[in-house]
């Protein structure tokens, strides 16, 4: 069993959403589900309007590519004004709607599979089915363009280069684009299946908690299990010509990407710009500054990252200029260089009851000794439970109560 800890469970998740908010130590706080991390700039507006006139101003990135507002003095209101916003489709699933997919959904030199229409069919089966509304709040479903860069966020059933990804793990099922959505979906249902088939594993909240989760998982779409018409796929792949290859089965995957910031030239001759959003958390007024960048570039596309970046997407040469220095101007990075790059942190004190540290204000004053981004990516952590703490090789600074202890991982 890969995570020890779930046979001592007495509850489901709590994880929070737009509807079953978090009483944090600030007050109420509030999860959105950006499925694929898109978002439009007026939706962006509406959420920035709501933070500030009903939160603490506060908009928080998630590893998900998600966004949560802190100190709502009415979650009712939030919500009603989030689902008139259409960022609610369906009260009953909006806590499993947790999708993530390639920034850049087709458009780079190494990526060639548009993902936005995967990740709207994934989402609206997703919510057509009643039984999915009972996953956990922590499921993950990702999405690859052929970039390469959703694997190593280890999501519980990741799409990628013509295969179907369980745990992390490359079980040996070829699944073509066209069968993806419903493969995505099926094994989904067989997670159910399989945890509720063992009184044992009924608190499990991932693929990667059941026992052999991945072959089991896949044993079952392999025979068309859940209950739905399904051909037996093959143990490996057919060739593809339109999408990378994958590894062989139970290969090691690679870490999630470095973190980054700047320009990225698309296939089509525009630009993709991603700036970091320091410690993850953008004000209102920021929001509300990319949300106009977007406006006035043509409506260009919005995706939340799972590194809590944002990218703007298909903009002319020169509207990217423009869009980095009013970006900049906002207080958002896209340089490179910057030693915000690679910086993260926990909420602290005095948003989080568990907290020994503002590491928030602790983590400001370190990068500001910085010349350049750390070699190494850093997270603050204001206790051992380490919230937010990004895939791959990180430098860990866990506060103790006597200071910070620096980690390794």
């Amino acid at each position: 069993m890969s995570i020890a800890d779930f046979s001592g469970r007495v509850r489901p998740d709590a994880c929070p959403g737009a509807l079953q908010v978090h009483e944090a130590a600030d007050g109420p706080l509030a999860r959105v589900r950006l499925p694929g991390g898109a978002i439009s700039s007026g939706r962006l507006r509406e959420l920035a309007a709501c933070a500030s006139g009903l939160g603490s101003g506060v908009i928080e990135l998630t590893s998900r590519a998600n966004v949560q507002v802190r100190g709502l003095r009415s979650p009712a209101a939030f919500a009603e004004r989030i689902a008139a916003a259409g960022l609610l489709p369906s009260a009953a699933h909006e806590r499993v709607r947790n999708i993530v997919a390639s920034p850049l959904g087709g458009r780079g030199p190494a990526g060639p599979l548009p993902t936005q229409p995967l990740v709207e069919a994934l989402d609206r089966e997703l919510c057509a089915l009643p039984r999915l509304a009972g996953l956990p709040g922590r499921f993950l479903f990702a999405v690859d363009d052929g970039t390469g860069d959703m694997p190593g966020l280890r999501a519980d059933v990741t799409y990628v280069g013509g295969r179907l990804l369980l745990a992390g793990v490359d079980a040996g099922l070829a699944v073509p684009t066209d069968e993806a959505v419903g493969r995505m979906i099926a094994a989904a249902e067989a997670f159910l299946d399989e945890r509720e088939s063992s009184a044992g594993e009924r608190a499990a909240w991932r693929i990667g908690e059941l026992v052999d989760g991945p072959g089991r998982i896949a044993a079952r779409l392999g025979s068309g299990g859940s209950g739905r018409a399904a051909p037996a796929l093959p143990a490996t792949p057919a060739p593809r010509a339109d999408l990378p290859a994958m590894p062989a089965p139970r290969a090691a995957l690679p870490a999630a990407p470095a973190p980054r910031a700047g320009r990225v030239g698309q296939r089509d001759g525009r630009v993709a710009l991603e700036a970091v959003v320091p410690l993850g958390r953008l004000s209102a007024g920021q929001a509300r500054a990319v949300a106009e960048v977007a406006a006035t570039s043509g409506e260009t596309p919005v995706r939340f990252t799972p590194w809590r970046t944002v990218v703007l997407l298909d903009l002319p040469p020169a509207a990217a200029d423009r869009a980095a220095r009013a970006l900049a101007a906002a207080g958002l990075v896209t340089d490179p260089a910057s030693p915000w790059v690679g910086v993260s942190a926990c909420t602290g004190r005095p948003g989080c009851a568990k907290a020994l540290a503002d590491v928030q204000e602790d983590a400001r004053r370190w990068v500001a000794t910085l010349e350049a981004a750390p070699e190494r990516p850093v997270h603050w952590a204001g206790c051992e439970r380490r919230c937010g703490l990004p895939r791959g090789p990180v430098v860990q600074m866990v506060a103790t109560g006597d200071g910070y202890q620096e980690r390794q991982q």
